[in-house]
C-alpha cells in the first residue's frame, strides 16, 4: 500500500462556501499513482469546515450561506464566547455541524465523485485568513 500526505494553504476567502476541488487535486499530485484507494482532506481550523456538495450551480453555495446564517445567527446574547467578534461563536458552531474532514474514494488516479460533486471550503468567518489543509491519500 502507498500512503502520501501533503499540506496545502488556501488563500483567504470571503465568508461563504467555495469550491476547492481543483486546488486539492493540485495539492496532492501523488493521487495519480493510486488506482484504488481513499483520500482524506482535513482542515486545521475550528471556524471553517469542509463538505461535499453540488459543484455546478453557484446558487447552491449562496443558499448554503443563507441557511447557515439563519440557523446560527450572529449577536445572540446567550453566547459566552465572543472574544473575536460577533461571527466567532457562530463560526465554531457551523464548523461543528459540517465537520473538519471529508473522505473521497480514489479510482484510477482521480476522485471518484458523482456527476455533480465537489469539495467546499465553508468559510464561516468574515475575515478568517488563510486556511490550512492536510491531504492524505492511501491505496494501491
Amino acid at each position: 500500500m502507498k500512503i502520501f500526505q501533503e499540506s496545502l494553504v488556501l488563500q483567504q476567502r470571503r465568508r461563504g462556501f467555495h469550491l476547492i476541488t481543483t486546488e486539492v487535486l493540485q495539492g496532492i499530485p501523488q493521487l495519480r499513482d493510486i488506482k484504488v484507494g481513499m483520500c482524506q482532506v482535513f482542515i486545521q481550523h475550528t471556524s471553517a469546515s469542509l463538505t461535499i456538495n453540488e459543484n455546478a450551480d453557484p446558487t447552491v453555495r449562496k443558499d448554503f450561506e443563507m441557511y447557515f446564517s439563519k440557523a446560527v445567527p450572529e449577536n445572540d446574547p446567550d453566547y459566552a464566547h465572543d472574544d473575536e467578534g460577533p461571527d466567532d461563536m457562530p463560526a465554531h458552531l457551523k464548523a461543528a455541524m459540517l465537520g473538519s474532514s471529508v473522505m473521497i474514494p480514489v479510482r484510477n488516479g482521480n476522485f471518484a465523485f458523482g456527476t455533480w460533486q465537489g469539495i467546499y471550503l465553508c468559510e464561516h468567518r468574515n475575515y478568517g485568513g488563510n486556511r490550512r489543509l492536510v491531504i492524505t491519500v492511501w491505496g494501491e
